[in-house]
């Protein structure tokens, strides 16, 4: 499979994933890069197939998240210049994305995308598996 040579670095995802509204979420100028497209037509698709998209896979940010969003990262200037509040996408809506862009470098990337959140759900979980032990180690330390 000579494929895995083109494959985007999950490290790289990962930088991309935001967590906004208590959802991990990708923005769709980050999918866009990703997916290898322009995020004008990006969201083209998206509002062509807006039946796809539910609230639970898809949302707007609002003025304040994205002016918030912008300071957070004031280095980076892919997010700058827009005329729209960007689309923010969690897990399933990014893999619905691929499937309504239908090409081939979003059926590849789609997968290191999927990767990716679950990489970070298993690195959520062990953090919060050790915080767990610690505190037990910390309880049964002052308890003797």
């Amino acid at each position: 499979m000579g494929q895995s040579a083109n494959l985007i670095p999950l490290e790289r995802i990962e930088r991309a994933i935001l967590l906004i509204r208590g959802e991990k979420v990708m923005l769709d100028s980050d999918l866009a890069e990703l997916y290898g497209v322009d995020t004008r037509r990006l969201n083209e698709q998206v509002r062509r197939n807006l039946n796809r998209f539910p609230r639970d896979f898809m949302f707007r940010l609002t003025p304040a998240e994205y002016k918030n969003l912008r300071s957070q990262i004031a280095t980076s200037s892919s997010h700058g210049g827009r005329r729209y509040l960007p689309y923010a996408f969690t897990e399933h809506g990014a893999l619905m994305l691929a499937n309504v862009l239908n090409s081939e470098r979003a059926a590849q990337t789609s997968v290191q995308v999927v990767r990716a959140f679950v990489r970070l759900r298993q690195m959520l979980a062990s953090n919060a598996e050790l915080s767990r032990k610690l505190e037990a180690l910390e309880r049964n330390t002052t308890h003797s």
